[in-house]
């Protein structure tokens, strides 16, 4: 019997999502690579977190999205396992709003951290003689 848990999420793209892990300092590595789990169970990712218990947890694709992969027995990380993905997907939020804007030839111009952890950012694109 599988000890893993698979929770959907919102995540499509793989390179903002390696980007976001590494804004929050979290070490990871590119996959395929197996998720460790219980007595020895593995489950491939395209993203792989080690925890010090041997345990891993993963960010799999499964068609669109990716979930993340994990034995929930053994998390050992500072945020609960909510916390930790409210976290990733903001930085992923973040990061995606960036690829898309820069995409169509917007510039950040301005960027404020909130005090309830909300990110404004301020974006213009300039034509020929005028800002948009």
């Amino acid at each position: 019997m599988s000890h893993f848990s698979q929770i959907k999420t919102q995540i499509r793209d793989l390179t903002s999502l390696q980007s976001a892990l590494t804004d929050l300092g979290i070490e990871w590595k590119a996959g395929p690579q197996p998720v460790r789990g219980y007595r020895g169970q593995t489950r491939t990712a395209e993203v792989v977190i080690e925890q010090d218990n041997g345990y891993d947890i993963g960010f799999s694709q499964n068609g669109e999205q990716y979930e993340l992969v994990a034995d929930l027995q053994y998390w050992q990380q500072p945020l609960s396992v909510e916390g930790f993905l409210k976290r990733v997907t903001q930085r992923y939020a973040y990061h995606t709003v960036m690829k898309e804007t820069a995409r169509q030839g917007f510039q950040l111009t301005e960027q404020q951290q909130n005090q309830d952890g909300s990110i404004r950012l301020v974006l213009q694109r300039w034509t020929a003689g005028a800002a948009v």
